[in-house]
């Protein structure tokens, strides 16, 4: 059978071509309605000279023009490199020359940032509804069937990884992995056909992406929002009669926060998915007061999105974990140094197995070999399953922090420390020791007029955890260095400690 994700908006088209697809402010398409916009575009590609395994490059936010350029090149097999509109031009150069894209799309209000990048990198073409020709009269221009190029394992889209590290990595995707990234998340939580899903999170975040395969799978409703702010979420909530939406924990935190503000019903939302970190506590529960299910998705790029999900239906009290594996995935936890299997309860590397794997990463094959063994993905994170099969998260492999011949995991110290009334925000990482070879260093954002002192973040520590693992060093900050998508950048932390 050979899968094509454009292929997919075609038989939604024919299963229900007039249901409304997607929403975007005060305008409605159809499924029909974008597949025909898809179709345009596709065709002018190939008018073009774009063959399959040739690569354009999308600057847009969660709009109609971005899912009809990503279905329409797919068609014909030509791979949809999606940019982060939240990045600079330096990082954007960076993605569009290591890719090497010969045509941006992108919406209107990048067109600064479009001339700045076209000043630094030689891109061939670049498209918005204001270029010649535009992109509504590329999508108008012939609606029929382009002829299919593409299937199962070719590359549909490159995601360029958040950079935590350094340099992204471009992460190659195939139809396949989106096809088997659809139906694991639709067929291990409740996705209706009925539903009328708020696509908040944004589309160069696979938490946008994976959701939208899924939903035209399904045939949901999609109600695009190109950019979060919580009280115009509630609205759109109330007025659209939204039942569900993916969310990261910032976006979770934001929403609980100003649910009494909004005074909106809500009474449509079914659960609210919420991942790319680990969902605090206080936020699940703090929804479960308002009668609004959360569930918890831990996912990764290089996975196609979800690897595991808990909802309350599997065991109301292991909201701490992240849950069990996602339909048609295999997850094991391997021995950091030897790779062999490890039994429940025991701590190393989370690996994972199953059509959702990547392909590899664009023109690295180096780092492609290093987490591509032995037909499984071995993700760098540190974590355990419990004798009920549920996975834990415990930190990453590059985050741990080696003190006196001991473990100690920076995210375990960061989860107490985060419990301190006067921490807004923290990170703890290793720091170069003469005795201990390390120790950890806590970098404290403290909460606006709280007065907090290094003796008294240690001592708090040492109450919380054993005295070995308790951070020795604090330094206070005004914030801390984030991505995108509210990931922590470590490396610039550690960076700091080698300039100092």
């Amino acid at each position: 059978m050979n899968i094509n994700i454009g292929k997919l908006l075609q038989n939604r088209a024919a299963l229900m071509g007039e249901k409304e697809a997607f929403i975007h402010k005060d305008k409605r398409w159809t499924f029909q309605q974008m597949n025909a916009r898809a179709n345009g575009f596709a065709h002018f590609l190939k008018k073009q000279g774009f063959s399959k395994g040739d690569r354009i490059a999308v600057l847009c936010k969660n709009n109609e023009d971005f899912i009809a350029v990503l279905m329409g090149a797919a068609k014909i097999g030509v791979i949809t490199v999606v940019l982060n509109w939240r990045l600079q031009v330096p990082e954007l150069r960076y993605i569009v020359e290591h890719s090497k894209v010969t045509l941006v799309i992108y919406d209107v209000d990048f067109e600064s940032t479009i001339r700045a990048l076209q000043e630094q990198v030689a891109i061939t073409d670049v498209l918005s509804h204001e270029t010649v020709p535009s992109l509504q009269s590329i999508f108008d221009e012939n609606v029929h069937e382009p002829v299919y190029d593409a299937s199962n394992d070719d590359v549909a889209l490159i995601m360029y990884t958040s950079g935590t590290t350094g340099k992204p990595k471009g992460v190659m995707i195939s139809h396949n992995n989106l096809l088997a990234a659809g139906m694991g998340l639709s067929q291990t939580i409740d996705w209706w056909e009925d539903d009328r899903f708020l696509m908040v999170a944004p589309f160069f975040h696979i938490g946008g992406i994976a959701p939208l395969i899924t939903n035209i799978m399904c045939g949901c409703t999609m109600v695009l929002m190109e950019a979060f702010e919580p009280i115009a979420a509630w609205k759109i909530v109330e007025n659209a009669k939204v039942t569900t939406m993916m969310t990261v924990p910032t976006m979770l935190a934001y929403l609980l926060k100003t649910y009494e503000v909004a005074n909106v019903d809500s009474s449509s939302i079914r659960n609210i998915t919420c991942g790319a970190s680990s969902v605090p506590a206080p936020l699940i529960l703090g929804f479960r007061q308002l009668g609004i299910p959360v569930q918890q998705v831990y996912g990764i790029t290089e996975y196609t999105g979800a690897v595991t999900m808990w909802k309350e239906q599997m065991n109301r009290d292991k909201y701490d974990s992240m849950g069990k594996s996602i339909m048609h995935g295999e997850i094991a936890i391997v021995d950091v140094k030897s790779g062999e299997m490890l039994p429940a309860g025991e701590v190393g590397e989370i690996s994972l197995r199953g059509p959702q794997v990547f392909v590899g990463y664009f023109e690295n094959m180096e780092a492609t070999q290093q987490v591509l063994r032995n037909g499984w993905y071995h993700t760098g994170d540190v974590g355990y399953i419990d004798s009920d099969g549920y996975l834990y998260v415990v930190d990453r492999i590059k985050d741990m922090i080696i003190s006196g011949g001991e473990n100690i995991y920076s995210a375990e110290l960061e989860l107490a420390l985060s419990t301190h009334p006067s921490v807004a925000d923290v990170a703890v990482i290793g720091i170069p020791d003469e005795k201990w070879g390390e120790i950890p260093k806590a970098y404290i954002v403290a909460k606006p007029g709280a007065s907090i002192t290094e003796a008294e973040i240690i001592e708090f520590c040492k109450g919380n955890i054993a005295s070995y693992k308790a951070v020795k060093e604090v330094e206070f900050v005004e914030q801390l260095p984030r991505n995108a998508v509210g990931k922590l950048q470590k490396h610039k932390l550690k960076q700091g400690v080698k300039q100092q």
